[in-house]
């Protein structure tokens, strides 16, 4: 323990001091918090590049060997990002301009993001699968005003061009074969490399990150660097002793672009997917070495392997797994798989110890991260105390800086004193270890009941033949409200090999009475975000009457 640390064993509460594992989680975050951050993405960059030279940075697996920059190293990257900051200056990208970015998995992307990251100007990341009214939307909304776009990409930008010129031809670069009046990415990279202007600031934005828009419209979040710079640092301390990286998920999302950081300040290597594969992806894991990952839970249902526990991986992040699952996980692999609680709006927001192993298949979210107080709030904005369920607030530097054009939203999100309501319905026990209960705007209230949909869907899920559940609301005269549940069945199933008075067997044992769904509807798929949330707005909105096509549970009880 060297003398900081024991400055804040010395400083820590009793009850703190007597739980080695509190202290411990105290003590990193004291070390996490202590370091001086770099005054930008871009100098984040050169510092990577100056300590780690010409080592291997990424990898982008399953590429075409002619892939552009499909391998590079930290000085690699450096370069390249400066030369492609040149090139958009010299094409009319200004400072605080806002860029949309339409690519896959390509390592022009991360490489356009950290260029523009240098110029100060904007990122607006952008779903390859939007159609011409979504992409219309983003770049509408957020003020886009020049566009990086995959070839594959271009008959929907042609289609939003066609009827509404919203970004000048002029001022879309193609990654691939530009039509006629637009520019080529590739000639970015013939720039000299000299970055015009001064340099951003630490709390200037890099990128308006648009949510899944679950209930409405996607909210642009406003992401500084320090938002990124922060997220990296807490990823990188959690993460321990890993080297070797493994990002799955689409770069339009958040994961790849911290996951990338992350591998930085690490000095690791970052390998990239083209996009996820529950059937690839253990392979990727042993053929690359790959030691940290986001574990999908669908990768669990592969069959086991002898070797399994003899794979690389040494800790991995999950969301949502059954206690269960979580113990075969680590017991099948061989790893640490801790649980931990994110947004777009806040980054890192709690984080389960590596230490905590008492606490694997609890559920548990975990401890505020560093740089991050929490507090569970009743509906007038008290705190609320142990045990008690309420809304879970965050604050802390480098959490969004609010929604783009959205001053309802602004109003509602932030009550003041630098508190964000996370919109999320948690417990929190003795010891301080969160738990979430569900989403605020996602409970049903029946009978002067509250019911939260997600420990519903945990019952449902829970069912072997049940593959997706989702919960809602049906209207109704003498309870105010109803629970429906919807139920896709995993493949080669049907109805019959799950019958509607099994799932309601099965939730009797499982619930309160009153929680027990009333109706049940089988269903083919889920409609879907973008990000692959269910889109229970859409579920709602399907049907004037919930009911229809849905078993009633008291009918049949009546039957």
């Amino acid at each position: 323990m060297d003398a900081s640390d024991r400055l804040v064993a010395a400083e820590a509460p009793a009850a703190r001091a007597n739980d080695p594992l509190l202290l411990a989680h105290a003590m990193f975050r004291h070390r996490i918090e202590a370091a001086p951050f770099a005054t930008s993405l871009g100098t984040f960059v050169d510092d990577a590049a100056a300590r780690m030279g010409g080592t291997l940075l990424w990898r982008f697996i399953d590429a075409p060997g002619d892939t552009l920059l499909r391998e590079i190293t930290y000085a690699g990257l450096a370069d390249a990002t400066r030369r492609v900051a040149a090139g958009l200056a010299a094409a009319g990208v200004r400072r605080g301009e806002r860029v949309g970015v339409m690519l896959p998995n390509v390592p022009a992307f991360p490489v356009t993001w950290l260029a523009l990251a240098r110029l100060g100007a904007v990122m607006i990341p952008v779903n390859t699968g939007y159609t011409a009214t979504e992409l219309a939307y983003v770049l509408g909304d957020g003020g886009a005003a020049h566009l990086v776009v995959d070839e594959a990409c271009l008959p929907v930008v042609l289609d939003l061009l066609a009827e509404r010129p919203i970004v000048a031809r002029e001022s879309v670069h193609v990654l691939g074969r530009p039509p006629e009046g637009m520019r080529t990415w590739e000639s970015l990279l013939g720039a000299d490399g000299d970055v015009p202007g001064p340099a951003p600031a630490l709390d200037d934005l890099i990128n308006l990150q648009y949510t899944s828009g679950t209930t409405g419209f996607p909210k642009g979040c406003m992401l500084s660097h320090r938002y990124w710079l922060t997220l990296a640092r807490v990823a990188a301390g959690r993460a321990g002793d890993v080297r070797v990286m493994l990002a799955a998920q689409p770069f339009y999302y958040m994961d790849p672009q911290w996951h990338l950081l992350m591998a930085m300040t690490l000095g690791g290597r970052l390998v990239v997917a083209p996009k996820p594969s529950a059937t690839r992806f253990l392979d990727w894991i042993r053929r690359e070495g790959v030691e940290y990952c986001i574990f999908p839970q669908i990768v669990l249902k592969q069959p086991a392997r002898p070797d399994d526990a003899e794979t690389p991986l040494k800790r991995v992040s999950i969301f949502g797994l059954r206690s269960d699952m979580h113990v075969a996980l680590e017991r099948r692999f061989g790893c640490i798989a801790r649980e931990s609680f994110g947004m777009t709006e806040i980054g890192s927001g709690l984080m389960t110890p590596p230490e905590a192993v008492d606490m694997v298949g609890s559920g548990t979210c975990g401890l505020p991260s560093p740089f991050r107080e929490a507090s569970i709030r009743d509906g007038e904005g008290r705190e609320l105390g142990a045990g008690e369920v309420g809304e879970l607030w965050i604050r802390g530097p480098g959490i969004l800086q609010g929604y783009w054009n959205k001053p309802e939203a602004n109003a509602s999100s932030f009550p003041g004193d630098g508190w964000f309501r996370t919109g999320d319905l948690f417990r929190r026990d003795e010891r301080g270890f969160h738990f979430i209960v569900g989403r605020v705007k996602d409970m049903i209230r029946r009978s002067g009941e509250n019911i939260a949909a997600r420990e519903v869907e945990a019952a449902l899920l829970a069912l072997e033949a049940v593959e997706e559940a989702a919960v809602i609301g049906v209207p109704d005269a003498d309870r105010g409200q109803e629970v429906k549940a919807c139920l896709v069945l995993k493949p080669g199933l049907t109805p019959a090999d799950l019958p509607p008075e099994a799932v309601f067997a099965h939730c009797g044992l499982r619930l309160a009475r009153f929680k027990v769904p009333r109706f049940l509807e089988y269903r083919a798929s889920l409609p879907k975000t973008p990000s692959q949330k269910v889109a229970k707005h859409l579920l709602v909105a399907e049907r004037a009457d919930l009911r229809e096509g849905a078993t009633d549970r008291l009918a049949m009880a009546e039957g």
